[in-house]
């Protein structure tokens, strides 16, 4: 019988869908998507942390992410970003 387990734990078993799903959104026209980009994407949006699942609710979870979702990801953190940059610029320009 299949265990809940921890979001985060199941990444090693679930390699293969994240390779699956970044072969659709090359394929889709996103060439620099990777692994990874997938994983943080389903963390930080879909799952925002690390709740308790089982194996084929994860699978399903990275089947199911669409473009639109992951460019809604992408540019909340480009967003994120430029705030962090903004937010240097600032401290570094009242230390010269």
């Amino acid at each position: 019988m299949e265990r809940l387990k921890r979001a985060l734990d199941w990444k090693t078993d679930v390699q293969p869908a994240l390779s699956c799903k970044v072969s659709e959104f090359h394929s889709l026209g996103y060439p620099q998507v990777t692994e990874e980009d997938i994983w943080n994407c389903l963390v930080q949006k879909v799952w925002k942390g690390n709740p308790s699942k089982h194996l084929y609710e994860i699978v399903q979870d990275i089947f199911h992410l669409g473009t639109a979702e992951y460019m809604s990801y992408l540019a909340s953190t480009a967003h994120q970003d430029d705030d962090l940059m903004a937010s240097i610029a600032a401290l570094t320009k009242d230390e010269e």
